[in-house]
């Protein structure tokens, strides 16, 4: 009698473990679905390294115009002193601008145009562009066709091997 109930509580258990790893082989396409989501995230995401990566190049080129910025600024501030205490540049840039002293006269050539003062960089504008990265949605639409795609293998080898099975019963 032992024997008999030890064979009839074991033969459920092995239906239920079949069932029960005939069915978790199905969350694999679950899981590939979630794996390839969090390396989409990971690597191309909004967060991810590709724009992480984009977004250290934009400031490198920040420090880069930060620099040639404050080269510029030490050339202005040079051009600042000379000018508020050395009395021969301020003749010479009063005279580029187009001033005279008392006892200078000017002679007019026509058709030559006006020399002005040189024109003064400043700089130029730097604008960052955004990263370069896929939205969430496409890698949700990618994460859900691969899991897809693995749930139907799977689902198509196990039709397959019923129906050999249900064939070599015949």
């Amino acid at each position: 009698m032992l024997i008999y109930v030890m064979i009839v509580v074991k033969k459920p258990l092995k239906n239920t473990v079949n069932r029960t790893m005939k069915l978790s082989k199905y969350l694999i396409g679950v899981w590939t679905a979630v794996v390839i989501y969090m390396l989409f995230m990971l690597l191309s995401g909004p967060k991810g390294i590709s724009a992480y990566n984009q977004l250290l190049s934009e400031r490198e080129q920040q420090w880069a115009n930060i620099e040639k910025l404050e080269f510029i600024n030490e050339e202005l501030e040079n051009t600042k002193n000379n000018l508020l205490f050395d009395q021969d540049t301020m003749l010479v840039h009063a005279r580029q601008m187009g001033y005279a002293q008392e006892d200078e006269r000017f002679i007019r050539i026509v058709g030559l145009g006006s020399l002005g003062s040189p024109p003064v960089m400043t700089g130029k504008i730097y604008i960052t562009r955004e990263p370069d990265f896929l939205s969430d949605k496409i890698i949700k639409i990618i994460s859900i066709c691969a899991g897809l795609l693995i749930f139907s293998f799977l689902l198509t080898f196990e039709l397959i091997d019923s129906y050999t099975a249900r064939s070599e019963k015949r």
